[in-house]
């Protein structure tokens, strides 16, 4: 067995709660509960049930979140960003890199949302992690170890080849490969599977999630305008020109 297959049973243990929740109520609605990779882990929490979920626990969600809330700090992880930090819209996609919708998302949604509306200076554009089974909390884990400037590379690559690494059962050698295309060595790979601060600030930030109302991946927030549904360039361009000129969406 290899360090770095060591390393990621070691992880698998400590990232239980980081990897195994999703929505399973509706793929067309939310988007994806990530059943491709997240089958074996099929605890779902639903924020906006009567009743708390007793496998999980209760968490208390934020009614109607403020942009302050959404932009809120968590933990000491840099914020995933593209765009200007003074852009008068911010846009928010809570994602899980086994999620074939997000997949579609960047693909054939983001290159035009990135030429039309980041790189003219109007959105500022945040990848939040929001996991959804034990092969997406490892390449979660696997991302974040990737140099400052090349996570955004990384995230599309791992999204493309999802074909490569996905499956129920967590392959670590399949994402290293993955995470090597973005200059991750042997041995930085093997020593974030074996950080379990950085799993549980991983974890943070999903619980944030959570706490804000993210059901499912993938979501959204546009300011402070929760969307919990597939998205396509058209319909991001209704609600962001609507936000631009000051007008509710």
């Amino acid at each position: 067995m290899s360090k770095r297959t060591t390393a990621v049973a070691a992880l698998v243990a400590t990232t239980l709660a980081l990897a195994a929740c999703g929505d399973t109520t509706s793929v067309l609605t939310t988007g994806s509960s990530d059943t491709a990779g997240a089958t074996a882990d099929k605890a779902a929490f639903n924020p906006f049930s009567e009743g708390p979920d007793i496998s999980i626990g209760a968490r208390e969600v934020i009614a109607n979140p403020t942009l302050a809330d959404v932009l809120k700090p968590v933990g000491t992880l840099p914020e995933l960003s593209v765009g200007r930090a003074d852009a008068p819209v911010v846009l928010v996609k809570y994602a899980s890199l086994t999620c074939p919708y997000c997949r579609k998302f960047h693909a054939e949604t983001f290159p035009q949302l990135k030429r039309d509306y980041i790189d003219t200076g109007k959105v500022r554009f945040i990848l939040r992690e929001f996991p959804i089974g034990k092969s997406s909390g490892t390449a979660t884990v696997a991302l974040r170890c990737a140099p400052a400037d090349k996570v955004i590379d990384l995230y599309g690559r791992f999204l493309a080849q999802q074909g490569a690494w996905v499956s129920q059962d967590v392959r670590p050698e399949a994402i290293f490969k993955v995470a090597a295309q973005a200059g991750v060595s042997d041995q930085q790979y093997s020593a974030c599977m074996a950080d379990k601060s950085l799993a549980k600030e991983l974890n943070a930030i999903k619980e944030r999630g959570r706490a804000l109302g993210v059901i499912g991946t993938p979501n959204f927030f546009i300011d402070n305008k929760l969307i919990k549904s597939v998205v396509t360039y058209a319909d991001l361009k209704i609600m962001l020109d609507q936000r631009l000129s000051g007008r509710p969406n």
